[in-house]
């Protein structure tokens, strides 16, 4: 009867002892959605968008004039499914700016509309990958050893 007691009182205190208060982890600008309603079309200029977001989190490959910016933000789920981490927020903005550096255009994704976004379901065969390791790599020998005599 003791030791039910004592399991008890036990289990008692770590449910009340556990952290009640949300736990999040933000990456990349805060408060995204609403700081991009600052940034208007053919008006805000590129030192504007550094002084309102920032550094870009990434630009275009190919081009400078595309800016990209980041915010996601991960929290502790609910006791029933043992605290796993889940996505609250995954929002994130495209700034294109035209080659005087004036905002041309601004589209804003949050988690909703990212998963409206329709991918092609092909797939691309990669003729490489279809030979095996070991073929790869005496071909690879073999070109090397030709490569030497020559």
């Amino acid at each position: 009867m003791k030791k039910n007691i004592y399991l008890s009182c036990i289990i008692l205190f770590l449910v009340i002892g556990c952290n009640q208060n949300e736990v999040i982890k933000t990456h990349g600008i805060a408060y995204l959605d609403k700081r991009e309603k600052l940034i208007i079309l053919n008006e805000t200029n590129k030192n504007d968008t550094i002084s309102i977001l920032g550094q870009p989190s990434t630009k275009g490959m190919v081009d400078d004039n595309l800016w990209i910016y980041i915010e996601r933000t991960i929290t502790r789920g609910k006791k029933l499914r043992l605290g796993r981490n889940y996505l609250k927020k995954n929002n994130a903005l495209v700034i294109e700016f035209d080659k005087y550096g004036i905002v041309k255009r601004k589209e804003f994704y949050n988690k909703e509309k990212m998963n409206k976004i329709s991918f092609a379901k092909n797939e691309t065969e990669n003729e490489i990958r279809k030979e095996n390791f070991i073929h790869s790599f005496l071909s690879s020998v073999r070109q090397k050893m030709l490569t030497k005599r020559k």
